[in-house]
């Protein structure tokens, strides 16, 4: 089964590209996964502050994945799994779609400030010449309805 690999992060745009991958999974037979990493600099003092920082990241990641794998199940009929990753967003991104051959799209959300699409997204554009999947860039304030019209 093709599996369409979403980020999972704090930002906005993030709901929209979880959106698109579920509406996209649904229409189309496959399944998600769902990305989040803890980037290095968010545990990097002492020890065993390091550790807790860590295991809160690990909680609030989990909490949010809750919510939208519980949206998921209902509204689409999509079980969707969770990997979390430690180290540079972009590094562990590339990795894991190397690792895990069913992921068939990466979706990533953009935001739609005037700063641009976010670092993410201007990181990620570098590699995409060489990611052995398409990449796909959700516009951040793109409607529920306007979804649903490209899925």
């Amino acid at each position: 089964m093709r599996k369409f690999l979403v980020v999972l992060d704090d930002s906005r745009e993030c709901l929209n590209a979880m959106r698109f991958a579920a509406m996209r999974a649904q229409n189309t037979g496959g399944g998600v996964l769902i990305i989040s990493v803890i980037p290095p600099e968010e545990f990097n003092h002492w020890l065993g502050v390091g550790d807790l920082m860590r295991d809160e990241a690990r909680d609030r990641i989990e909490a949010h994945y809750q919510v939208f794998a519980k949206w998921m199940r209902d509204r689409h009929q999509i079980d969707p799994e969770l990997v979390i990753r430690e180290g540079e967003p972009v590094d562990e991104i590339l990795a894991q779609v190397r690792d895990d051959p069913s992921i068939g799209v990466l979706v990533l959300g953009a935001a739609s400030d005037k700063k641009g699409p976010g670092p993410l997204i201007s990181q990620m554009i570098k590699s995409a010449g060489s990611l052995p999947v398409p990449l796909t860039i959700v516009p951040g304030d793109l409607s529920k309805e306007r979804l649903e019209a490209v899925t």
